[in-house]
């Protein structure tokens, strides 16, 4: 058995665990009423609401304070609501993303020029949104879940009169509870907003607006299809989340970078970095490798440092896995190296296939790169006629075929 499959086994086991208990507190109660309160219901919402968060973390908290809204009877339970499912957050952040959305619309026949800055504030968003979802929505969300399966239920029969007379048996334990699946709520929100994000840093890179507004609404449509399948049925609901997280957790190395690629992007261009760095001969020249690399096991968009070291046989590419794990070194040896100067990005190529992509921080430095690393091409312009290649690497992380004049 490969460690991924053992890792996808545990994680399985995990959701089970915190599936079990509310089937168990379920199973000796009565029919529920029609508005489903039942402990199954519960940890379908709980469960669907997470995953939904995490897919689109604007409009999943938006859409799921808006459902507490609605689902309170009173307006005195309407007040005590946490803040986030208040009208006045809400609302205006279902505007916001039908704003997004109509840029995607509108902007999807203009050149990536006018586009792709909305799509860095948008990816910055994301990231933001995300926080807030993780550190004030799963909170509340594991909490109401807890008092629910504490409670067994609504029909749940009392305590024995024997067992009312012990201490213990008016505490609250849902505290006890929550400690217990909030961590596991945080992960696999981790997992499924990774892989989400990464639609946000393809749309980045792409240059057509067409695939931007297609992985928009694929993204949005599985939001929905997550939320309508909790509604009708809450096993099905609950089934679809787990489908969904653990597409998410395979895929996770390749959204984790894809991740880490869409920060460094979307940071540096927003600060402007390119006019307060100066490259300089050394070993903190950060880059991204390309494609190119994957020959030597070098997944597609690693972060590591681009070393020029002619005592030990020219360049050499350091990197650390997941960014924490021991570093590791490999030599780099291109036959043709020239940079390719983009528009918003500069790659160091090898004929046609990218060695290293390079942060927005080089923007405006490539003659300096040229001197540093001594590369005989020199620099040229990057066009579209290479943009298939591009689209290859993005979605399968496969080199591009070479083309030919």
């Amino acid at each position: 058995m490969t460690a991924r499959v053992r890792s996808v086994l545990l994680l399985l086991a995990l959701i089970m665990v915190f599936l079990v208990p509310a089937e168990l507190c379920a199973a000796g109660s009565p029919p529920p009423p029609a508005k489903d309160r039942s402990p199954g219901a519960a940890v379908s919402v709980a469960l669907a609401s997470v995953t939904g968060m995490a897919i689109s973390p604007l409009l999943g908290t938006g859409v799921y304070g808006a459902y507490l809204w609605f689902d309170a009877d009173t307006p005195e339970q309407r007040t005590a609501l946490p803040w986030f499912a208040q009208v006045a957050f809400w609302l205006p952040a279902l505007l916001i993303v039908g704003v997004c959305a109509a840029k995607d619309s509108l902007a999807a026949a203009l050149p990536p020029g006018f586009k792709k800055p909305l799509d860095v504030v948008e990816t910055v968003e994301n990231k933001v949104s995300g926080l807030v979802a993780a550190g004030a929505v799963l909170p509340f969300t594991m909490d109401t879940l807890s008092k629910v399966l504490v409670a067994h239920g609504p029909g749940a029969a009392p305590l024995p009169t024997g067992f009312a007379t012990l201490p213990f048996a008016a505490m609250d334990f849902s505290w006890l509870v929550t400690a217990l699946t909030l961590p596991l709520a945080v992960a696999v929100f981790a997992i499924v907003w990774m892989a989400s994000h990464a639609i946000n840093v393809l749309i980045l890179l792409s240059p057509w607006g067409a695939v931007d507004s297609v992985l928009k609404a694929a993204r949005t449509a599985l939001l929905g299809l997550v939320a309508l399948t909790a509604t009708l049925n809450p096993w099905l609901g609950a089934l679809l989340s787990i489908g969904v997280i653990l597409v998410s957790w395979l895929v996770a190395g390749w959204s984790f970078r894809l991740t880490v690629f869409g920060t460094v992007l979307s940071w540096e261009f927003l600060t402007f970095r390119h006019l307060r760095f100066r490259p300089v001969a050394g070993p903190e020249n950060r880059v991204f490798s390309g494609a190119h690399l994957c020959q030597q096991g070098v997944p597609v968009r690693t972060y590591g440092r681009w070393l020029n070291e002619p005592e030990n046989g020219g360049w050499r590419f350091a990197f650390r896995p997941w960014l924490v794990l021991p570093e590791r070194s490999i030599p780099v040896a291109p036959q043709q190296p020239e940079i390719g100067r983009g528009f918003f990005l500069s790659t160091v190529r090898d004929g046609d296939q990218t060695t290293f992509t390079l942060p927005p921080r080089y923007r405006g430095h490539e003659e300096a790169l040229v001197e540093l690393y001594q590369i005989e091409g020199g620099i040229q312009p990057a066009g579209l006629r290479r943009a298939w290649s591009v689209l290859r690497e993005l979605f399968s992380g496969a080199p591009g075929r070479r083309q030919t004049a």
